[in-house]
């Protein structure tokens, strides 16, 4: 046999804004798989996976359920984790983006890129809706392409002619997001 091996390995992390779905469980159990594999032939390796806990999917979900973003995060890890034990789906280490810890790693990351001067700061012109009383993130911006005028595109790119625009530059057709 090789000298043992140290091997860390994760699946992509589920959004932790529905449930575990077909297309999860293959990639998760053939990352099951090969952990197990791994450790059976004496490698160290150390299977690690997270819910991912930011973004606009899980505000947007979470207000469709009547819920906190923390209160749906909750859920969806419960449900998460009941689901991998249901296919025998064993994490070493199974966490979520929104934990104290990943906190504390992103803040380091910043902080060392920051002294080091690889961060600039430069102003951004975002849209606010005056119904929700927020500041809309591009993908919740619907509109018209400004390049090709085709309808119902994203607030940052246009699926018709691929074209990539600011959504101060879509012509806006959303007024507010949540009735």
């Amino acid at each position: 046999m090789n000298k043992p091996r140290t091997i860390v390995i994760t699946a992509a992390l589920p959004y932790a804004n529905g449930d575990i779905h077909l297309g999860h469980l293959v990639e998760h159990c053939i990352v099951d798989f090969w952990a197990r594999f791994q450790k059976m032939n004496g490698h160290s390796c150390l299977q690690i996976c997270a819910d991912d806990t930011h973004g606009t999917p899980i505000m947007v979900s979470a207000r469709k359920q009547g819920l906190t973003p923390e209160q749906l995060i909750t859920k969806a890890r419960e449900d998460h984790l009941r689901d991998f034990k249901a296919f025998e789906i064993e994490y070493d280490h199974y966490s979520s983006t929104h934990s104290p810890t990943n906190r504390a790693l992103a803040e380091h990351i910043y902080g060392e890129m920051v002294s080091k001067g690889h961060v600039a700061t430069r102003s951004l012109d975002q849209l606010f809706c005056d119904h929700d009383k927020m500041f809309l993130p591009d993908r919740l911006v619907i509109g018209t392409c400004p390049r090709c005028g085709a309808e119902d595109q994203y607030g940052d790119a246009c699926d018709k002619c691929s074209a990539t625009y600011s959504p101060t530059e879509s012509i806006r057709q959303t007024t507010h997001l949540f009735s």
